[in-house]
């Protein structure tokens, strides 16, 4: 959800997120690897991916853990 405060001061960019799944799909770790610029943002974008549920990975046939970078864009569009 983009932050109410970044919309009305016009903040924009893009946030690239590391996120470690768990063998049961679950995000067991999210950091920024690339800032936006704006904390909100940031926060925003890692907020959001918290609460995710993934297939997790499978390795020799069991779940295994995972780690994939998550780019998330706050563009802002006219009315």
């Amino acid at each position: 959800m983009y932050p109410p405060h970044s919309r009305r001061l016009g903040e924009t960019g893009q946030v690239l997120l590391r996120v470690e799944l768990s063998e049961a799909g679950r995000v067991a770790l999210a950091t920024v690897e690339r800032s936006s610029g704006h904390a909100r943002l940031d926060e925003a974008a890692l907020a959001a991916v918290r609460n995710w549920r993934c297939i997790p990975a499978r390795r020799n046939g069991q779940p295994a853990r995972a780690v994939a970078v998550q780019p998330f864009r706050f563009v802002l569009h006219g009315s």
